[in-house]
């Protein structure tokens, strides 16, 4: 099993002044599993910290990633058409590719949790494994 993680949580355990830090990092720290974050999400997440914090924040995350304290699931060729056929389906939330190739990653490893603070979207979409994702934190 892994925890797979979206951006906010990530960017909230990197930024002490974000009202969810202390939830996210225990939540990183606490969890008895791997937590595996789909390769978009590094992107979203180097925009974010390039934008609002200081570069040794997300230098950080590259060392996590560098000592296997995370690990990057990289999209495979065959998740691109459930990636499109999710943003056509969810046009009007919108959903963005990111997301999109979050719950596709989750339904790959058919994991069931899902680490976002994005509640609004996730609670929406419906992954094909199982009727809804349980959402941490």
């Amino acid at each position: 099993m892994a925890l797979i993680c979206d951006t906010g949580p990530l960017y909230a355990a990197m930024d002490r002044s974000d009202r969810d830090h202390a939830t996210c990092m225990h939540l990183l720290e606490a969890s008895g599993e791997r937590v595996a974050v789909p390769a978009p999400v590094v992107v979203e997440l180097d925009w974010l910290a390039s934008q609002r914090l200081q570069p040794d924040a997300f230098l950080a995350f590259l060392s996590d990633v560098e000592d296997a304290r995370l690990d990057i699931v990289e999209l495979e060729v065959g998740d691109y058409p459930r990636i499109r056929e999710l943003i056509d389906r969810y046009r009007d939330l919108p959903l963005g590719f990111v997301d999109a190739a979050v719950l596709t990653v989750v339904e790959r490893l058919r994991e069931t949790r899902l680490a976002t603070l994005d509640h609004r979207h996730f609670a929406i979409v419906r992954p094909r494994h199982v009727p809804a994702l349980r959402l941490v934190p």
